[in-house]
């Protein structure tokens, strides 16, 4: 069992950083990839970032490669999401998750936190 709270959520300007934190409970944290997805009203949650369980390998959606950066401290249960030039479209609510492999799928995660707001004005 895997528990998160997500914070550093907030309102940027286009072109602005934030950086994102989940700090997860639970022994078996570290032996979990971590993810993070967004999701706006109406439409389907949407994969951002992955890391395996290491932190070697990290995966990207092709929207935010160049401008997100995923990284996590295991001794610390923490995942983090550096992001910069942060666009209008961005905007959405972002959530962690653990699951067993560092896939772009939804379905691929079996713990999720609620979930922090990030509001990128133009």
């Amino acid at each position: 069992q895997v528990e998160m709270v997500e914070s550093g959520g907030g309102l940027v300007q286009a072109g602005g950083s934030l950086r994102l934190s989940c700090a997860a409970s639970g022994r078996d944290f570290s032996s979990h990839a971590m993810a993070w997805f967004r999701q706006v009203p109406g439409k389907e949650r949407e994969f951002v970032a992955a890391i395996s369980w290491r932190g070697g390998n990290a995966v990207y959606a092709d929207s935010v490669k160049g401008r997100f950066t995923i990284s996590r401290d295991n001794a610390k249960n923490m995942v983090y999401l550096q992001m910069n030039s942060l666009k209008p479209e961005d905007t959405a609510v972002y959530y962690c998750a653990a699951g067993r492999m560092a896939v772009t799928l939804t379905r691929a995660y079996d713990y999720w936190g609620q979930g922090t707001q990030v509001t990128v004005s133009s």
